[in-house]
């Protein structure tokens, strides 16, 4: 049985709807490894550690699902969905266009306050070593910089496929190198952001999406391919 405890009393401080909360503290241990592809989630187990009927623990489990992290299976329950290589393919093509397009239409509209606070997410992401906090980080960061645009739906779609696959990109950012070229790719985009430089900007996101997803496919068919035996 997982141990959710601590998970559970961090989010259960805040003044949320049950359920959120719950999805909240699931979507976490996911992000951090605690289940694993095809690991089922046992809705009493979680219900029990929460100490909650399985009514919120089941909708928030639905909410899970229509972020793609987990699948309803019959007879099996709700287990954590595998993602492949030609899915993350397909989320980084769809990113790519919908990020573009929040910083193309968030451009005009970001402020010299905007960029500080952007500016020291960066500052924060370079003091930490914490995987958990990088992510978060990352996903402020762009925020930061799309939030002007005033887009609040196309905002959440991004963010859906940001959840998707933010476990697999922690794995990749326990990684030095992996973790320095993101790092740089950001200060770059900031620092055209910074200087009023569109377009130049736009190329930089695109190429920090599109080259982000091409390590992840390339992650994922590794991972996938059989380990050959001599």
């Amino acid at each position: 049985m997982k141990d959710l405890s601590a998970l559970a009393a961090q989010v259960l401080q805040h003044q949320r709807s049950t359920s959120d909360l719950i999805a909240e503290a699931l979507r976490e241990a996911i992000s951090q490894g605690m289940f694993q592809d095809g690991e089922p989630l046992r809705q009493d187990q979680i219900a029990q550690q929460f100490g909650v009927s399985r009514i919120p623990v089941r909708e928030a489990l639905r909410q899970l699902e229509s972020e793609g992290l987990i699948t309803f299976q019959a007879h099996r329950g709700a287990m954590v969905t595998p993602l492949t290589a030609a899915e993350a393919q397909e989320i980084y093509e769809i990113r790519t266009a919908l990020e573009c397009l929040a910083l193309d239409l968030a451009f005009a509209q970001l402020t010299q306050a905007d960029l500080q606070q952007a500016k020291g997410i960066l500052m924060e992401v370079e003091a930490s070593g914490d995987v958990g906090i990088w992510s978060q980080a990352n996903w402020r960061f762009h925020a930061q910089l799309y939030v002007p645009a005033q887009r609040p739906r196309l905002l959440s779609l991004i963010r859906t496929l940001y959840i998707r696959v933010d476990r697999y990109l922690r794995l990749r950012m326990e990684e030095i190198e992996y973790h320095h070229r993101s790092h740089r790719e950001h200060q770059v985009l900031l620092q055209f952001c910074q200087q009023g430089e569109r377009q130049a900007a736009i190329d930089q996101l695109r190429d920090h999406i599109q080259s982000a997803g091409q390590d992840l496919v390339q992650y994922l068919k590794a991972k996938a391919s059989p380990v050959a035996l001599d």
